[in-house]
């Protein structure tokens, strides 16, 4: 049995149960009532892993920095597999790479919430201007972690978000659907975008 700094077990029945409940909900792109925390998603996807070669998920969580009002913390507001798009694009990249490649860093919004579809190739109805968000590697080797801040300029239902490779159009990695987030001018919605890369256990 594990326990973390804090004494916590961490790999105890329960926590085992427990996680691959999460995974079970995450992997049908239901997210749990209440402020759920993207480190223990990506470890339920991880455990949870079906045995194929490799999988990609992209985990979305938000903070909005209300004007005056001080920052509020959504946590996870969307879970869902990467575009067929984007798996193209890689291929095509492995046959001849471009400098746009390592460019997934442009934070995108709107206001449109049609159910997420993996051949989605742009947001439905974008508003704003992209915020260009950082390049790292996440908490482990195998995470791709992009954190962005998108500036608001109007009263608006925010309700998608879409990370791509260039500042207008360009190559679309996910589109997340979420519950709106209420926002008015002055505001600001910080995004941080996790693609985790699964490889067969």
């Amino acid at each position: 049995m594990r326990r973390d700094k804090n004494g916590k077990v961490i790999d105890g029945f329960i926590t085992k149960w427990k996680s691959r409940r999460l995974a079970k909900k995450l992997r049908l792109g239901k997210i749990p009532r209440g402020r759920t925390d993207p480190q223990l998603a990506m470890e339920a996807l991880q455990r949870s892993l079906r045995g194929v070669m490799t999988e990609c998920y992209g985990i979305l969580s938000a903070r909005v920095f209300r004007k005056g009002a001080g920052i509020e913390d959504l946590g996870l507001i969307s879970i869902r597999k990467i575009t067929t798009a984007f798996r193209d694009f890689i291929v095509d990249q492995l046959q001849t790479e471009t400098s746009a490649f390592g460019d997934f860093k442009y934070h995108a919004n709107g206001t449109d919430n049609t159910g997420e579809a993996n051949t989605d190739t742009a947001l439905i109805a974008e508003v704003e201007t992209r915020g260009v968000g950082s390049q790292e590697e996440g908490a482990s080797a195998n995470i791709y972690k992009s954190v962005g801040t998108v500036s608001i300029t109007d009263t608006r239902a925010i309700v998608e978000h879409g990370l791509l490779n260039a500042a207008a159009a360009g190559v679309l990695m996910d589109r997340s659907v979420f519950a709106a987030i209420n926002v008015g001018n002055g505001d600001s919605i910080e995004y941080t975008y996790q693609a985790t890369f699964n490889a067969e256990a």
